[in-house]
């Protein structure tokens, strides 16, 4: 038994010992807000406080989210947008950079816009601007987009003729007046209008510099060419309706590369953007409207981008902007300082540690606990509104969604022969996120489903080695599953040893279906 004494112990010695000190979470009382005017997440890690999100205690509605493949931020994404429906009636916009969302919004009764698949968007459409206001974003996009910026003979070329053909179409520069003198509605210009302004210079022969002239001419093309011209044709999307009508997903997987779905999506912001500030402030309860970003790194990187001024501008449109990325070196740093709110899933990279850590100013202790969450695990940083004598970040012990998430594990201590803690030798993954990281590798949904279904046929384990095997049975390269392994937050050596595994197994399968072995093993 022990004995106990007194003993003299200074100021200093008392302040290591932290026994005055409060563990790093909020007051309950900035925690459980009204859950009639606020979103549930879940319960706080210490002291399993719920935990439920309104923006009206921070300093705007603004959130980012981050985590590596399969740390649940589908999920967590999904959850927000329907709560935020169920209590607000927030109507939701998801530019959708790899088609993931559009099945879940067709579920939930949303409407899905595809576009190279059907659907157009007139990159001269107003939305209600000024054709002055409207070439500015449009050259500031290709500015983003394109190297356009280190011609600036070309970019004065392009410009001049986006205003020509404004005026061509009968439209006052200056004026958001869009009808004519007999208040018949204007036909606002398109890309070919535009490319034809310029062949028509051209053609004339008076300018100086025709090799200019042509390289803006072919500049323009790239977005004119038959099969090509997505934003080249009159819109058959009515964009007064997108922020009225529910839940939307504007898919943009079916166009051919990031140039043109990073026109979309700035296109989409800016529209977006100036209908929240024509709207103005209403004296509703909650949000009108949030906008998801989920893995946009083309525009969510870049100061310069719509979706960093539209953080800046703070609560004053009443409407929310979400980025989300599994690397958040993809997300400006000034979206970062000036977002509300951070949800911090799984993050293992030391790299994207070190990023957020001197983005947020977290402490040591919460650097550490984050590179140890599980999946549906998160930190959550919040700048209040009120300064804060606590700590503005802290955990949640797991999202608590709609329905259960479903948790999947890949093993790969046998392959591997490491030895020790079993929860060490394995990784795992949100199962829709994992349907996200096949599909965008080229397999069909029949196919996702069918991987999914043996990992829950094996009990939601599949032994890393076979894993490979059954990827690369499906087409898959060792590019991408390298890739994919790397994403899980697994060091090259034990990918080198998984990799070997795999190819000693299918050595020993011969023509034997994998999927037999996987089921039988």
């Amino acid at each position: 038994m022990g004995i106990l004494g007194l003993s003299n112990v200074d100021n200093k010695g008392i302040g290591r010992r932290n026994i005055l000190v409060r563990p790093p979470e909020p007051p309950e009382e900035f925690l459980m807000n009204d859950p009639t005017n606020a979103i549930y997440i879940g319960r706080t890690k210490i002291f399993h406080v719920p935990f439920n999100w309104t923006f009206q205690r921070v300093t705007n509605p603004h959130i980012a989210v981050v985590g590596i493949t399969g740390s649940g931020k589908s999920y967590f994404v999904k959850t927000f947008l329907t709560r935020a429906s169920f209590i607000w009636g927030t109507n939701a916009f998801i530019i959708d950079w790899a088609g993931e969302y559009k099945d879940w919004v067709k579920q939930a009764g949303g409407k899905v816009i595809s576009l190279a698949k059907g659907a157009y968007i007139n990159l001269l459409d107003l939305g209600g601007m000024k054709p002055n206001d409207r070439v500015k974003q449009i050259m500031r996009t290709l500015g983003i987009l394109t190297d356009i910026e280190r011609y600036p003979e070309q970019r004065r070329l392009t410009e001049q003729a986006i205003e020509k053909a404004y005026v061509g179409a009968k439209f006052k520069m200056d004026s958001k007046t869009q009808i004519d003198g007999l208040g018949r509605a204007l036909k606002p210009p398109t890309l070919r209008d535009v490319q034809r302004v310029l062949e028509t210079q051209l053609e004339q022969g008076s300018y100086e510099f025709p090799a200019e002239l042509e390289n803006a001419i072919y500049r323009i093309k790239q977005f004119t060419r038959e099969g090509e011209d997505f934003f080249a044709r009159q819109s058959t999307i009515n964009l007064e309706e997108l922020t009225k009508v529910g839940l939307v997903d504007l898919d943009l997987s079916g166009l051919p590369d990031e140039v043109f779905r990073g026109l979309a999506g700035l296109s989409m912001l800016q529209f977006i953007k100036e209908k929240m500030r024509e709207e103005g402030w209403s004296p509703t309860k909650g949000l009108k409207l949030i906008v998801v970003l989920d893995e946009a790194w083309k525009i969510a990187k870049d100061d310069n981008s719509d979706a960093v001024m539209i953080v800046r501008e703070g609560r004053k449109y009443q409407f929310g902007l979400l980025v989300a990325s599994q690397n958040p070196t993809d997300i400006s740093e000034a979206i970062f300082s000036n977002v509300g709110t951070t949800f911090i899933l799984r993050v293992k990279f030391e790299r994207y540690l070190d990023y957020l850590q001197s983005t947020l100013n977290f402490s040591d202790y919460m650097r550490r606990e984050v590179s140890r969450l599980g999946v549906g695990q998160c930190a959550v940083n919040m700048a209040f509104q009120t300064t804060a004598a606590f700590s503005e970040t802290f955990l949640i012990d797991k999202i608590e969604g709609e329905e259960p998430m479903q948790e999947l594990f890949l093993d790969f201590a046998e392959a591997t022969g490491a030895e020790g803690d079993a929860d060490s030798n394995v990784a795992s993954f949100e199962r829709d996120e994992l349907k996200k990281k096949l599909r965008s590798y080229g397999l069909s949904d029949e196919q996702t489903d069918i991987v999914v279904e043996i990992f829950m046929k094996k009990n939601r384990h599949i032994k890393a080695g076979p894993f490979v095997v059954l990827l690369e049975r499906y087409g898959i390269g060792r590019t991408n599953i390298t890739e994919f392994l790397k994403d899980l937050g697994l060091e090259d050596a034990v990918i080198i040893n998984v990799l070997s595994a795999a190819d000693s197994l299918k050595g020993q399968l011969g023509d034997q279906d994998i999927t037999e072995y996987v089921l039988g093993g």
